[in-house]
């Protein structure tokens, strides 16, 4: 046999506590029917006459199960029908049918919705079988005023119950979905926030790490120079490059910052690159390599082909950030650039940048720049926001020699009809410079 803790049993007498409100309506109940059996202004009793002490039983009944009108449900209900039975057998009394009904609109209101439709499905049943019985025992038309009366003891309680219910469940339900309503526009905030900061990362990214790249490289091949006559020409070289990418790094993140501080201005934003700089992006990478590596464009697409305005950032960006990892690790070689439509799918553009790889890495006391894992991670970000396709890692170039390769599709629909038609641009070579040694590290 299960026994309850000696724990539960103040909540459960917590739970029973009656009602402020429900006091009253005992309270008020009681005083009417004491009133009106002092004055005997009660109705015969349809089963014997008796005490009239006996009036005041199913009133006292009455009383006690209405201080438990919303924690007691059903039983208080099952007390009260059978109060009121008695009530009507014994002779009644108009408050202790006052609070039967008060009963059945508690039980409506405050029990369970099970108990809610039965009560409101019986209390039509006897509705309509008191008034159709009445009219077949006495065959009178006055015995329908009888099945208002009748309705107006048990339907009218009930439905007012039942629509109160609806309202407070509606309410309730409105309330709820206000408060996920609510959440949801704190997520999405929230995620606008982290998008936006995702955004600003890449942009800072993308546009200062390739100075900065550079700063690194030239900085530590002036470091490693010799001390003597013949270097001086050779560091200040190194320290001119240093000092323009300095400026131009300081330049691109003053306009940012500026760009930040002023969203809601009217300064112009700068230009959005494009495909059609990949020249000078290149031209300024070999510039900056100082070693035996070239860097060569091959567009294959057709001639004079316009493309979406994110399209081209974002093969811009991949392009810009896969030369920043050559210039940092690559060995000596030439490195690729390719762009192309893909003959099965010609929605589509295509973005390979091979660089050469070295088996081991030479350690020449001029350390390249340090990865931070970000370069790869932006592209791969940049790709997914427009559901593109980025691959990257080691592969065997066209002449058998390992390479790094990374390989983008970004879905490319064409904007116009009227593209001139061509095997694509002539391959376009950058000069190169003095050979040396790089390494393996593939990110910036």
């Amino acid at each position: 046999m299960t026994t309850v803790p000696a724990t539960t049993w103040p909540r459960t007498l917590r739970g029973l506590r009656p009602h402020q409100d429900d006091v009253l309506i005992a309270l008020t109940g009681l005083a009417c029917g004491l009133l009106l059996w002092g004055l005997d202004l009660g109705s015969d009793p349809l089963w014997a006459s008796g005490s009239r002490w006996l009036m005041l039983m199913p009133l006292g009944v009455m009383c006690v199960v209405a201080l438990l009108r919303r924690s007691g449900q059903p039983y208080v209900l099952w007390l009260g029908i059978a109060a009121e039975v008695a009530d009507v057998l014994m002779g009644s009394l108009l408050a202790t049918l006052v609070l039967f009904t008060d009963l059945l609109y508690a039980a409506v209101l405050y029990g369970s919705p099970r108990l809610a439709r039965v009560t409101l499905r019986a209390s039509a049943v006897v509705t309509v079988v008191v008034t159709v019985g009445l009219l077949i025992a006495f065959q009178r038309a006055d015995m329908l005023l009888m099945g208002a009366a009748c309705a107006g003891v048990l339907l009218v309680p009930t439905t007012t119950g039942e629509m109160i219910r609806n309202h407070r469940d509606k309410a309730a339900a409105e309330r709820l979905r206000a408060e996920q309503t609510a959440r949801l526009a704190e997520l999405d905030r929230k995620h606008a926030v982290d998008a936006e900061r995702a955004r600003m990362a890449r942009e800072l990214h993308d546009v200062v790490a390739n100075h900065l790249s550079a700063i690194a490289i030239h900085s530590s091949a002036a470091l490693s120079f010799p001390a003597s006559r013949d270097s001086g020409e050779a560091t200040r070289e190194a320290l001119g490059v240093i000092r323009e990418n300095s400026v131009q790094g300081l330049a691109e993140m003053r306009r940012l910052i500026g760009l930040l501080r002023n969203a809601g201005g009217s300064e112009a934003p700068a230009a959005t690159p494009s495909l059609d700089g990949l020249d000078a992006l290149l031209t300024r990478a070999q510039a900056m390599a100082g070693d035996g590596r070239t860097f060569t464009l091959a567009d294959h697409r057709p001639r004079g082909e316009p493309l979406p305005t994110p399209v081209e950032l974002t093969a811009y960006r991949i392009v810009q950030e896969a030369v920043t990892n050559a210039l940092k690790h690559a060995g000596p070689g030439n490195v690729t650039v390719e762009l192309d439509r893909d003959g099965a799918r010609p929605d589509t553009l295509g973005i390979r940048v091979s660089s050469p790889l070295d088996g081991a890495p030479a350690d020449d006391g001029a350390p390249r720049a340090p990865g931070a894992g970000a370069g790869l991670v932006g592209m791969r970000e940049r790709v997914e926001l427009l559901e593109g396709e980025l691959a990257a890692g080691p592969a065997t170039g066209t002449g058998g020699e390992p390479v790094w390769l990374i390989h983008a599709v970004l879905p490319a629909p064409h904007e116009t009809d009227a593209v001139i038609a061509g095997n694509g641009a002539p391959r376009r070579s950058v000069p190169s410079a003095d050979p040396s040694q790089g390494r393996q590290s593939r990110d910036s």
